[in-house]
């Protein structure tokens, strides 16, 4: 790549590292459990609300995870919550709209998502639609760009991974165009979030997996990247703990509260680590291949995380090193590109206890390449404070890389 665009990109880069300063990150309040809930609904009576709008994931309403949960609400405001339920994996422009039509019909005044991390980004794009009636979503594609108070929401996850409970951006796919894009603002944040574990533990393993690593992935990119601050470092390693000791167990036994709480609030931390210090090529190359072939967005990520990291070398061997002592990997003595390459396998051991190949197998067609690499590369390049700088072709070798059709890994 030309030496004046990658200085062009770490300018602009720097840019928004030192904007951020500026932006509000202030923690919101979280809340936990049953007692947590109480103090939600008296929170909310408090404030005057009188009939929400529950957007609920359709999996965790036929699995019975939120019954509890909306039979509380239902109690409170008697009558008056609208339950919709029409959420879909990798929310679209359709879904969107069919949301924010029902709320307005039925006058709503606020927004409870009750789900993963689709139906979470699917409330932050309703309260950019509600606030924004006749304009395209696509007028919000990429930062700032927001400058409207949103509907009040609550985000209840009931997936430990997608973070998408802590931070700015929202993830939306043009059904027409098949464009995966991200909005990012400070006002996309939830006014509020509950961690109810209760929710969790009827979940299926490949939804525990998935967001697992997809967590994993969001602490690791952040806190490689180049736009750490104090705080982003504190919040990734928080997370990183978390999973290392929570994580298979909750895999091999989700009935856990306490692991799936603590699962939760690793989600959530890795989510507060990168909604500032941002995420890098892993998820630029998981959005893109998510927004072709419809990869779950968690799988996409923890296949591409090992191959990716190889890729950027010497450039994340001393960070990588102190994840990896974070965890105890390593004797103390081991070199750095040691205990880098003791994290990185240290990762695909996960994957391969909880089912995930090291490969997409024979997913990517070659008349896609090209296309899925330039998507990424306009995704990342310059947003993204990567350790290393990729281009469309080194993204493209590795997506040959993650895929069987090419053999070699």
């Amino acid at each position: 790549m030309n030496p004046f665009r990658k200085l062009r990109y770490r300018l602009f880069q720097k840019a928004l590292y030192i904007g951020s300063f500026f932006l509000d990150f202030r923690l919101k309040d979280t809340y936990e459990g049953e007692a947590g809930l109480e103090a939600v609904i008296k929170r909310m009576r408090a404030l005057h609300f009188v009939r929400p709008f529950v957007l609920a994931d359709p999996g965790v309403l036929s699995s019975g995870a939120a019954t509890s949960l909306i039979t509380k609400f239902s109690y409170a405001f008697p009558g008056d919550v609208v339950i919709f339920d029409e959420v879909r994996p990798n929310p679209t422009f359709a879904t969107v709209d069919d949301a924010v039509a029902r709320y307005s019909r039925s006058r709503c005044d606020c927004i409870i998502a009750i789900g993963g991390g689709s139906c979470l980004d699917t409330a932050k794009l309703m309260g950019v639609k509600l606030a924004y009636p006749n304009k395209s979503l696509e007028r919000f594609k990429g930062i700032l760009h927001v400058h409207r108070r949103l509907v009040p929401m609550l985000a209840v996850p009931t997936t430990a991974g997608t973070g998408s409970e802590a931070t700015l951006a929202a993830v939306i796919i043009n059904e027409k165009t098949k464009d995966k894009f991200q909005i990012d603002d400070p006002k996309l944040r939830p006014s509020a979030i509950l961690f109810y574990p209760r929710s969790l533990t009827a979940l299926p393993k490949p939804i525990i997996a998935g967001p697992g690593m997809d967590a994993l992935t969001h602490l690791v990119e952040a806190f490689i990247g180049k736009s750490n601050t104090y705080k982003t470092k504190e919040h990734a390693l928080l997370a990183l703990r978390l999973i290392h000791e929570n994580l298979l167990s909750f895999y091999e036994n989700p009935m856990q509260e306490k692991v799936a709480l603590e699962m939760l609030k690793a989600s959530y931390h890795a989510g507060l680590a990168f909604t500032r210090a941002y995420v890098g090529y892993v998820h630029a190359l998981a959005h893109a291949l998510g927004g072709v072939y419809n990869v779950p967005h968690g799988l996409a990520n923890a296949i591409l995380l090992p191959i990716v990291l190889r890729a950027y070398g010497k450039k994340v061997h001393r960070k990588l090193a102190y994840l990896a002592d974070e965890i105890q990997l390593t004797p103390g003595d081991y070199s750095k590109e040691e205990k880098a390459a003791a994290f990185i396998a240290y990762i695909e051991n996960l994957n391969s206890q909880m089912g995930i190949p090291r490969q997409f197998d024979h997913l990517i067609q070659e008349k896609d390449l090209a296309a899925l690499a330039a998507h990424a590369e306009k995704e990342a390049n310059p947003l993204y404070p990567v350790p290393r700088i990729f281009d469309a072709k080194d993204l493209l070798n590795i997506l040959k890389r993650s895929d069987t059709t090419w053999g070699v890994i």
